[in-house]
């Protein structure tokens, strides 16, 4: 059996009664939310840039690579973040250098195959990025182009050459001594291949170097890296200036501070191939190195 339906007049009265509080007098309307002032919207503003600026001084930077020192682990026109926290912080930790901060605050230190960006010490205002080889009492040499630490050769193996396409025979070290090969390829385009070689660190780090052919940088004499120092090489070894070379601005690094680390290298987030234009959106999408997104380090 049906229950039966309340009547017209009913409904309106149960609708009159809904509209009033239990005393019987209307329901208040609910106050109008205040608009935001200009100082409001300038505090909310001002505290995105706080956290922003936390972020980037305490937990990650962006970075972006500019030359091709780490090839072939590290392309021109990646985009990757730099972790912040692994090595503590120093006065490079922050935006402008604050010289208020003396030495490193935390105990995590580099260990040896780390990708490091770090301040130059002949110029810091320039970030580089390196790879770690040297320890603070590490005795660090090149010997025909191979790399020696504390007195044993590092193990090197060769594997299949690098291959990149070059815009003319001027990005290929074919000249006398140069270990570059040039072929054409089925585009005809140009491509080079270089020697390509897995080193492994003592404690079972790999990673892949170049091998571009003779250079001055090749045979070393020994480096013994003193204490609060690092030995940092560029995974191309003969088109990058390091350690190996004495820090001055645009050049070599010489042995690098701790304090002028700035993080660790942590993972890319975008990479191009420099074929984009800013006038094209659709070329910023057919630009894009999607298969090295996301690789970490």
């Amino acid at each position: 059996m049906t229950e039966p339906r309340p009547s017209s007049t009913a409904r309106a009265m149960l609708r009159e009664l809904d509209e009033k509080t239990g005393d019987g007098s209307p329901q208040p309307y609910p106050a109008p939310r205040p608009r935001r002032t200009a100082w409001g919207w300038l505090r909310f503003i001002l505290s995105l840039a706080i956290l922003a600026l936390a972020l980037r001084s305490l937990v990650i930077a962006p970075f972006n690579i500019p030359s091709r020192s780490m090839t072939p682990t590290l392309f021109v026109g990646d985009y990757l973040f730099v972790a912040k926290w692994p090595y503590g912080y120093s006065r490079y930790s922050f935006p402008f250098a604050p010289d208020f901060i003396e030495g490193r605050i935390g105990h995590g230190r580099p260990a040896r195959g780390d990708i490091v960006v770090f301040r130059s010490p002949a110029d810091p205002s320039s970030a580089y990025i390196k790879r770690v080889i040297g320890l603070p009492g590490d005795r660090v040499r090149m010997i025909g182009g191979e790399l020696h630490l504390n007195g044993a050769a590092v193990a090197r193996e060769e594997i299949a050459a690098f291959a990149e396409t070059v815009r003319d025979a001027s990005g290929c070290a074919t000249q006398p001594g140069g270990n570059g090969r040039l072929e054409s390829g089925e585009d005809g385009s140009l491509v080079c291949h270089t020697p390509r070689y897995r080193e492994t660190l003592p404690g079972g780090r790999s990673y892949l170097v170049l091998d571009a052919g003779d250079s001055m940088a090749d045979t070393t004499a020994e480096f013994v890296v003193p204490e609060g120092r690092y030995f940092l090489m560029g995974d191309d070894r003969d088109r990058s200036a390091d350690s190996r070379f004495p820090a001055e601005p645009g050049g070599g690094i010489g042995l690098v501070p701790e304090e002028y680390i700035v993080g660790r290298a942590l993972v890319i987030f975008w990479s191009t191939d420099g074929s984009a234009s800013w006038a094209n959106p659709v070329s910023w999408f057919s630009a894009a190195r999607w298969d090295r997104i996301g690789r970490g380090f």
